[in-house]
């Protein structure tokens, strides 16, 4: 009898992303990995404070849901909300994210800190 032989192949990352793990939370890239780390040193140290890992935000004109935008962190620093979304050179270059950038801008009032 014949085996069957199965072949997998995986397909790599369009951007050379890897996946990461840290405290048991999966994320996107080393580089958004190691910015949680050292968010969570900041928070720890009192420097900034109500981290939240991938915030949501419905951007809608007019009752028109257009898209979402969602945040890699977001925190309070100096009594200040920033939102942050880690990105390399490649992906800031994207169409999508940049329109969406600029829609948070527009409809949120929320300048996005890009690392």
């Amino acid at each position: 009898m014949a085996q069957k032989i199965i072949l997998t192949h995986t397909k790599a990352n369009k951007y050379r992303n890897r996946k990461t793990v840290i405290d048991g939370i999966i994320f996107d890239s080393a580089k958004e990995a190691r910015r949680y780390f050292e968010l969570k040193i900041l928070e720890r140290n009192g420097l900034i404070a109500e981290l939240e890992r991938q915030v949501k935000f419905r951007i809608e004109i007019n009752g028109v849901k257009i898209c979402d935008f969602i945040a890699d962190f977001q925190y309070v620093q100096n009594g200040e909300i920033i939102v942050e979304d880690v990105k390399s050179e490649a992906t800031r270059k994207i169409p999508a994210y940049r329109l969406k950038n600029k829609l948070m801008l527009a409809v949120w009032g929320i300048k996005i800190k890009e690392t």
